[in-house]
């Protein structure tokens, strides 16, 4: 494989000088030439965007750092966009490639977002570190992702996607996600670290199925969603194995199912997964929501959408501990507040007449911090039309309404401290199998 170093290129890699011109300069003659690698090594790249091609790996060495460039100027206006609503702050992208084939992000160096140049919030440019567009056959292996102004990574409408072994912390401002794929298919994830503001992981689908997807070996922590299956779920979601992870210190959701925009979401396997300190470990929702003024919903939806379908979901192998620090209130930055106990728990739900269908909970042991008083408990419980309740636990502990073929086998829940709640409310379900068994501390 031919390589082409960008130093060659005319790149300084002083930290100061732009080398944008450089890089792209090296990767457009690597694909003009048949591909083969473009390789930062010796001191640190800053850059704006940087247009990916087919057949082109973007090696960024264990010397290397590849910095974003401060100025949004530097930032291309060719990037797609952001497919949330209200959010057009986070078109602009860092890295960026459209109908690519056999590329790659990999090395063992550093990628960083040069997140402190941009604002935490607001309607003001944040750029995404890497976007994919109708791509195929990407491989990003062993680098790290750091500091990222938005999200780290997005794939869009793309197929035979490799990550592996990645580092990605983005803890320094708000949209703070690590792996992102909507429309996606044939997609594996493996031995990677993922921390940060927002959701770990999450598969969504704009329109396009996103389906056959493996995630396994990895660690979670996260100030909201270690891995998230919808919100957007305009199209289906299928398919889906989660195996070996850890999840530590994640303030909302560890594992988060929200069919809100029609579609289906069905066969998801999840197994073998650790929790500690995680406030809602398992979090399903199938109902309908569209707002036009809000940040969570997609850019392709124009009215209400119908209620979709979750079927076929299995969780076996699942161990959730709190600890002493899940007694206090949680915060993202100053003042958001995340989590506290009063919100703590495994919460199954569907909109009245559309049953989530067959879900089996094997093996799962709960151990809440617990502490809720009867007069932190909602006396009266609405239907559900705005996902991002803070308190959307009922007064359980364990919360499942509206299933449809519900099997409940060694699902074991206690608490560290008194609950004025009751253990578990299991509420007009129907094929019904097992139960839950509740232990004295």
């Amino acid at each position: 494989m031919a390589v082409y170093r960008a130093k060659e290129f005319g790149a300084k890699a002083d930290g100061v000088t732009k080398d944008t011109a450089a890089i792209q300069r090296a990767i457009d003659i690597c694909a003009q030439n048949g591909g083969g690698r473009v390789l930062l090594e010796d001191g640190t790249f800053l850059s704006g965007t940087l247009y990916l091609k087919s057949y082109v790996y973007l090696e960024i060495a264990e010397s290397a750092l590849l910095k974003a460039s401060p100025e949004i100027f530097d930032y291309g206006t060719d990037t797609h966009h952001n497919r949330y609503r209200n959010e057009t702050e986070l078109d602009r992208c860092f890295l960026f490639a459209q109908d690519a084939e056999d590329f790659g992000l990999i090395g063992y160096g550093m990628i960083d977002g040069n997140a402190e140049s941009f604002p935490n919030a607001g309607d003001k440019y944040r750029p995404m570190m890497l976007r994919l567009l109708n791509c195929k056959q990407f491989h990003l292996e062993h680098l790290r992702l750091m500091n990222a102004a938005a999200w780290t990574t997005c794939f869009l409408d793309s197929e035979y996607i490799w990550v592996h072994g990645v580092d990605i912390r983005n803890e320094k401002r708000y949209n703070g996600d690590g792996l992102d794929f909507d429309g996606c298919r044939h997609v594996w994830i493996s031995d990677c670290h993922i921390k940060g503001t927002d959701d770990n992981l999450c598969l969504q689908s704009s329109g396009q199925t996103t389906e056959d997807i493996h995630i396994t070996n990895c660690a979670f922590t996260s100030v909201c969603a270690g891995i998230r299956i919808g919100l957007k779920s305009i199209g289906d979601i299928q398919n889906v194995v989660i195996s070996n992870c850890t999840m530590h210190g994640i303030y909302r959701e560890g594992i988060k199912i929200e069919c809100t925009e029609g579609g289906v979401i069905c066969d998801i396997l999840i197994e073998n997964v650790t929790m500690r300190n995680v406030r809602r470990p398992l979090y399903f929702l199938l109902n309908q929501r569209f707002e036009p003024d809000d940040l969570g919903s997609s850019v392709e939806l124009t009215a209400m959408p119908k209620v979709g379908k979750i079927e076929r979901i299995r969780v076996s192998g699942i161990t959730a501990v709190d600890e002493a620090c899940m007694s206090e209130k949680q915060y993202r930055f100053t003042d958001d507040i995340m989590g506290e106990p009063k919100f703590n728990g495994i919460r199954v739900d569907a909109a009245k007449d559309h049953a989530i269908r067959d879900l089996i909970l094997r093996d799962v042991f709960y151990h809440s911090i617990g502490g809720v008083k009867a007069s932190e408990i909602p006396t009266e419980y609405p239907e559900q039309t705005e996902n991002y309740w803070p308190d959307w636990s009922r007064c359980a502990f364990v919360d499942i309404r509206r299933v449809d073929g519900l099997t409940l086998d060694h699902v074991v829940c206690d608490c560290e401290n008194e609950d004025e709640r009751v253990p578990f409310l299991i509420e007009e379900c129907s094929h019904v199998s097992g139960t839950i068994e509740v232990r004295d501390k």
